[in-house]
């Protein structure tokens, strides 16, 4: 599983409507709301390189709102979940 985190600035008059559509995209799993200089952040898991490219590029920086994003890509995952089994289902 590969995890990337996704840093978006958005049209904040219309912040949720645009984190509900990106949270309805395949291999978004969890959008959240921030403070900061940020305005959403997403998690995508995907199986594949090319699959972050799919959700983010190909769909994510399509819905209308979105101003811009930055993605980083998790190298390792340090936690007590096993994230793997827990999103192996159904992908």
């Amino acid at each position: 599983m590969i995890t990337a985190i996704v840093f978006i600035q958005a049209d904040v008059s219309r912040l949720s409507e645009i984190a509900e559509q990106i949270a309805d995209i395949d291999g978004v799993s969890e959008v959240y709301s921030v403070t900061g200089d940020l305005d959403l952040l997403a998690m995508v898991r995907v199986r594949t390189h090319e699959e972050i490219s799919d959700v983010v590029a190909d769909q994510l920086n399509k819905v209308d709102g979105v101003l811009s994003t930055q993605t980083q890509i998790a190298f390792q995952t340090f936690s007590q979940h096993d994230l793997e089994e827990a999103f192996s289902i159904g992908l």
